[in-house]
This record gives C-alpha cells, sequence and structure tokens, in this order.
C-alpha cells in the first residue's frame, strides 16, 4: 500500500512527494512535508500519528488498530495543535459509498449481518470497514436489531462476533484484497451490498483526494473518507 501510494502521488500532477518512509527510518525526514499518509501496522499508528500533530503535519491514516480512547485523545491534541487528520478504514470511493448506503438502509430493516474477506496476511480480525459499516448502521436506527437465538454452535465462532446486534464474519483467504457484503434481512425480503476491491490500486483515488482536501477539515481527527463526499 505505502508503495502504490508513493506512485500514486509521484504520477500526480498537483502533488510532490516530499519524503518516503520504510520500516526503521526516522520520521525526522517529514519536517518538509504538508501531509502525511500513514499505511503502517496497527501497533505503529498511534505513536505515527501523534509524531504528525506534534510536528504540525496534517495526517492521512489508512492503518487500523486506532482506538476510540485513542482517536478522542489525538482529536483533542489536533485540534489544540490545529492539525488535521482524516482517519479512512477503506479508500475505495465504492466502499464508502456501501457504507453509506448500509447506514441508510438500516432504519427499514430487522436484521443485518457483514460478511468481510480480505487477503490472508491481514493482522487484524474484523477489518477497520466493516467495525466503521456497523457503527454508522447503528446510529442510524433507534431500536435494536432483531439478531435472533442463532441456536447452539457445534464450532465456536461461527455465528460471528457481535457488533453491537450486527454479526460480523471475518474470512482470510488467498486471492482475495478486500471485499465487504452488508446483507439486511425484512419481513419476506433481504437486501444485499456488496463491494469488491480487486487490486491495490482502487484505493489510490481515495488517498490522492483525501491528500488534496484533508486541510479543508476542521481541526482534529475526523474518521471516515465520506467527510470528503458529498453523500
Amino acid at each position: 500500500m505505502g508503495s502504490e501510494a508513493c506512485a500514486a502521488i509521484e504520477a500526480d500532477e498537483d502533488l510532490e512527494l516530499a519524503a518516503r518512509v520504510g520500516r526503521g527510518d526516522s520520521l525526522d525526514s517529514l519536517s518538509a512535508c504538508a501531509v502525511a499518509v500513514e499505511l503502517t501496522t496497527p501497533d505503529a499508528v498511534g505513536g505515527n500519528v501523534r509524531h504528525l500533530i506534534d510536528a504540525g503535519i496534517h495526517g492521512v491514516v489508512g492503518t487500523s488498530g486506532l482506538t476510540p480512547d485513542d482517536l478522542g485523545v489525538l482529536d483533542e491534541e489536533a485540534r489544540r495543535r490545529e492539525v488535521r487528520v482524516l482517519v479512512a478504514p477503506n479508500f475505495a470511493l465504492g466502499a464508502v459509498v456501501m457504507m453509506t448506503l448500509a447506514a441508510k438502509a438500516a432504519p427499514y430493516f430487522q436484521s443485518a449481518e457483514i460478511v468481510e474477506r480480505h487477503h490472508a496476511r491481514k493482522v487484524d480480525a474484523p477489518s477497520g470497514t466493516s467495525l466503521r459499516t456497523a457503527q454508522l448502521m447503528n446510529a442510524a436506527r433507534l431500536n435494536p436489531w432483531d439478531a435472533g437465538s442463532g441456536g447452539d454452535e457445534s464450532v465456536s465462532g461461527a455465528r460471528g462476533g457481535d457488533a453491537d446486534g450486527i454479526r460480523i464474519h471475518s474470512l482470510r483467504m488467498s486471492g482475495s484484497v478486500a471485499h465487504q457484503e452488508v446483507i439486511l434481512g425484512g419481513t419476506g425480503e433481504t437486501l444485499t451490498i456488496r463491494h469488491d476491491s480487486l487490486d491495490r490500486s482502487s484505493f489510490m483515488p481515495g488517498i490522492l483526494l483525501a491528500v488534496k482536501r484533508v486541510a479543508s477539515l476542521p481541526p482534529g481527527v475526523a474518521v471516515g473518507l465520506e467527510h470528503l463526499l458529498d453523500l
């Protein structure tokens, strides 16, 4: 992802790649940057974002691992320093539309489940995209979900994880990139909303958009690329 993001930025006539930072490199080279893109690992993201805020550099973050408490602390510090940080669970524009549609549909159905599938080396489960989708769907409705009893699990975990009434099922498979479907159930009907990223290039338009527009956001931490889209 980092290498592809660097190539996309270099190819964009409106942007200049000021620094390239890899594992073990010093972050001091970012001092010449107006915006930094953070695409590392969950154990590194918190410290990296704090460094950006302390240095007065706007951040575009595509790494999972920041808890709500982490986001709250970072938001307070970013506001104080008048730095903008965008945390995007998914940079694919289609995935953002998928999440938005799922949230709009949520009040009209009784039950919902999410199936997400990623490449075999993904380090976290469930994905940040699925958690963000569930969060948006839960915020869009007043009544609790009818999750059903589900019966006894003959295989532990068969019913997936429970995100406030929405079951999330995480698949990790070779040959996959990033895929998610949201299934909503009502009386005599189901609605399925699905998005597939077939190549990492699908994330580049969203990254470029975020780099160009993150400075237009209010100071603080914003979660979701939808803050930069008219959805």
